[in-house]
């Protein structure tokens, strides 16, 4: 009799054993283990609902896209919270590496947003980029403003980094295009997973690209279309 009860303890012992490891394989993974670049984010990193933006800096549509939210960034910021989102911003040299024209800026404008990020200024440079982006050259000029902006050099994505009190480090950063690597790797793994920008995953709905004339209320559109899609 005792000589069954061990065996049964250790059937039972060794299921739960099993048990445990199909869990663990099984498990999805959180919010924390799939951001590529935490410093890029907004939100609770283990917030209900994940959303996540593919971005380029001289993509115009993405630019409208984020500043759309800027111009609202308060009730933004508000909307996060009233509904526990976690937001990434996927940002690499997409369209230096696969786009059709391959713009140079492309990849300047990445270079210089994660040496701020590197120095603990991502978003206030980020923000600072969408906006002046925006209002310099796309709101007027659409996707023409690829002319102007393909002659921009790397001083102009230093000197945005000035106004938002990053210095010599940061220029030096930039200069020898120390995150290049981490960046052409995003660019790769951005590649897998989209055909073009901006592309977004609002939990389980992957909207179309978006307008030049896009304004908050479409970007709400897609939110609550992304948090019904849970």
């Amino acid at each position: 009799m005792k000589k069954a009860i061990r065996i049964i303890t250790i059937i039972a012992i060794i299921g739960l054993i099993f048990a445990a490891i199909i869990a663990s394989t099984t498990a999805k993974p959180s919010n924390a283990e799939k951001v590529w670049v935490k410093e890029m984010t907004i939100g609770d990193l283990e917030a209900k609902n994940y959303f996540i933006v593919y971005s380029d800096l001289v993509c115009p549509y993405c630019v409208a896209f984020e500043n759309a939210i800027l111009e609202h960034e308060e009730e933004f910021q508000q909307y996060l919270n009233d509904n526990d989102i976690l937001l990434e911003i996927r940002l690499s040299d997409f369209l230096y590496e696969f786009g059709e024209t391959n713009p140079i800026n492309s990849r300047y404008s990445a270079v210089a947003s994660y040496c701020a990020r590197d120095a603990g200024k991502f978003w206030d440079y980020y923000n600072l980029a969408i906006s002046t982006l925006w209002n310099d050259y796309f709101k007027a000029s659409g996707k023409a403003a690829f002319t102007q902006i393909s002659k921009l050099d790397k001083n102009y994505w230093i000197n945005l980094g000035k106004k938002v009190g990053l210095g010599e480090e940061f220029a030096s950063c930039v200069e020898a295009d120390s995150p290049l690597e981490e960046i052409k790797a995003n660019a790769k793994k951005t590649a897998k997973l989209v055909t073009g920008l901006p592309s977004f995953k609002l939990n389980s709905y992957s909207p179309p690209g978006f307008s030049l004339s896009g304004t908050w209320e479409d970007v709400k559109a897609y939110f609550n279309a992304g948090l019904k899609s849970k």
